[in-house]
């Protein structure tokens, strides 16, 4: 969330500290850089240490960044938070994906990345709606302030509820680290991450510069998104776990592609309660690909390589993301059109089908020996379980 509710305080920020919209990027750039740079040495140290301990070490790190934050008195200071929370959030996000499916068998991951994709997913979109109420309500700091309990409750729920880590012994991957299923997740999770982004920012520039929206107004509306990439994270869980991740990635970029080109057509309206069904199969369609390509990634290779491959994964959304937000401002850089919205949203569709569609091939060519290679996964799976003592 940390993301999305710092961009709406954005500009109360400049007005306080006397920044200028050039010198605010760097506090959304600051984050995203160290963010960035922190992932592979944080999927290593998961590797190393365990999801356990690298995720709460990453969420105090975090805490500490966002209390500096919320006492900045100068812009050089909140940018230098900044970059402190980055580092933490490169620790946890590989520990957090990674530590979602300790304990759970390859064939049972699904059920439990479904919970986890639900709330990833959803972050991103919920983050304005609680960005905006807390700086219309409180102030820019709020945002800020949020952010430490925030950490503080994860933390807590992760030392209480959360089973120390038992690590499967290093051995030899005879498929090697599947480098075609992990290449092809990693695309999934990049190319997720782009049509979200993409499609939330140019839908936040259309409702409040062409439709008359107030930015939270704006953000009210697309929560609606939200709420059904809940609804399909875990329903794609246990459909991966059934039918395998291609199908499931192939239903949903097919879902995605279907809202975003029937948005396109001429006529169809964008706002409005008319235009709220076609949110409905884009929704439910990009909550069906946050799981199966963590899924087919984390059982391409063995318990002990899951840090690095997590950290690939965010590493490919945070990417995403960033292509999202650039292919977002080019489509609308002549004006914020309806015309030049159609033509923004046939691109997203035809992204989901050209470039999605074969990546969702790749992965279903790949489950069962991606399944059969995780043998050690499944010993190390029985004696991880809460309430089981280790005979190692």
């Amino acid at each position: 969330m940390d993301g999305t509710i710092v961009t709406v305080a954005l500009p109360s920020v400049g007005r306080e500290l006397g920044a200028n919209s050039h010198e605010l990027s760097y506090v959304l750039t600051a984050y995203f850089l160290a963010y960035g740079l922190a992932l592979f040495p944080g999927g290593a140290l998961v590797d190393r240490r365990g999801s356990r301990v690298v995720g709460l070490a990453g969420l105090a790190v975090f805490a500490s960044g966002a209390l500096v934050g919320a006492l900045a008195g100068s812009l050089g200071v909140l940018i230098a938070s900044r970059v402190v929370q980055g580092l933490g959030a490169g620790l946890v996000s590989p520990a957090s994906l990674a530590g979602a499916v300790s304990g759970f068998p390859p064939e049972r991951r699904g059920s439990a990345l479904g919970i986890w994709g639900a709330s990833s997913g959803t972050a991103n979109l919920i983050g304005p709606v609680v960005g905006g109420l807390l700086t219309v309500a409180i102030g820019w700091r709020a945002c800020w302030w949020f952010l430490v309990p925030a950490s503080g409750a994860a933390a807590y729920a992760i030392w209480r509820l959360v089973p120390r880590d038992v690590r499967a012994d290093e051995s030899p991957d005879p498929a090697g680290l599947r480098q075609r299923v992990v290449a092809a997740a990693a695309l999934v999770a990049a190319l997720t991450f782009a049509v979200m982004i993409g499609a939330f920012y140019i839908g936040q520039q259309y409702l409040q510069i062409a439709a008359g929206y107030s930015a939270l107004g704006a953000a009210a509306a697309l929560t609606v998104i939200a709420l059904l990439v809940a609804v399909g994270a875990p329903f794609a869980g246990r459909l991966s776990d059934s039918r395998g991740e291609g199908p499931t990635v192939a239903l949903g970029f097919g879902l995605a592609a279907l809202g975003l080109g029937a948005l396109a057509i001429p006529g169809v309206p964008l706002d409005g309660l008319g235009g709220l069904p076609l949110l409905i199969p884009f929704g439910l369609g990009l909550g069906m690909l946050f799981v199966p390509a963590s899924r087919a990634a984390l059982n391409a290779v063995s318990q002990a390589k899951h840090g690095r491959v997590s950290s690939l994964l965010s590493t490919a959304r945070l990417l995403g993301a960033g292509l999202g937000a650039v292919l977002g401002g080019a489509a609308l850089s002549g004006g914020v059109t309806e015309d030049h919205m159609r033509i923004a949203l046939a691109t997203g569709a035809g992204l989901c089908l050209v470039i999605g569609l074969p990546a969702a091939a790749e992965l279903s060519g790949k489950r069962r020996g991606g399944l059969e290679s995780n043998t050690a996964d499944r010993a190390a799976a029985e004696v991880s379980l809460p309430g089981r003592r280790s005979r190692r």
